[in-house]
């Protein structure tokens, strides 16, 4: 699942062949931990097919609206239930406290299977990873990752008074359209990704505005789809 180069055996990037890129920086503001794959050629269905079922999860654990309370525990299965439909896993946390100038994997809290993250509630505030992913040994890996903050949000009903929680993204990189298969994205999915996109462009293209290849690449994975 983690890829470490050693010299003279590193791999070289191969436009055939899915790409995992895991990077991350530390800023004044804020810690930075984000992970994207991408296929610079012409991916199989099962690569596709792999990704897009990735992508549904990061996008239903982004959505998630839940009552004050809930752990990381509870809010797994959002994100592995479209590999889990498929027979699919992954066999690492869903995702994991992010710290600021400290350990970039900081706890308490985070988002898995682990006994722990059914301890402690998530709290407006924190902010997380949520990194999904799927890998067949010896062939590819994939998984995408964002940062994600816990924010109070609006419900039409607050029952029994509880509040209720839901997560702002705060991660501005593009996702690879030449790995999705649109046929398995619903409207709502596609509509998702399609704002998610705008937004990035927006925020990012001056930053990029005199870098032609950079500039290139990130028009060509914001398109609509």
């Amino acid at each position: 699942m983690h890829y470490h180069a050693r010299h003279g055996k590193s791999s070289i990037i191969d436009p055939n062949a899915v790409y995992l890129c895991d990077a991350g920086a530390q800023y004044y503001d804020g810690t930075t931990d984000t992970t994207r794959t991408m296929h610079f050629g012409t991916p199989t269905e099962r690569e596709k097919e792999a990704y897009t079922r990735v992508l549904k999860g990061l996008i239903a654990l982004d959505r998630a609206i839940f009552p004050k309370g809930a752990t990381g525990f509870a809010l797994d299965a959002f994100a592995r239930q479209f590999l889990w439909n498929a027979g699919l896993d992954f066999r690492h946390g869903t995702g994991h406290g992010v710290g600021s100038f400290l350990n970039v994997h900081e706890g308490p809290m985070g988002i898995g299977a682990r006994p722990a993250y059914s301890e402690f509630p998530l709290k407006p505030g924190n902010v997380i990873s949520n990194e999904p992913g799927y890998y067949e040994d010896g062939n590819f890996g994939i998984r995408i990752e964002n940062v994600i903050v816990v924010k109070e949000v609006k419900t039409k009903n607050n029952f029994g008074g509880t509040p209720y929680y839901g997560f702002e993204n705060v991660t501005m990189v593009p996702y690879c359209n030449n790995l999705m298969d649109k046929t398995l994205l619903s409207q709502e999915e596609k509509s998702w990704i399609n704002a998610k996109n705008k937004e990035t462009l927006e925020k990012t293209q001056g930053l990029v505005a005199n870098n032609e290849l950079a500039l290139g690449f990130l028009k060509r994975n914001t398109q609509p789809i």
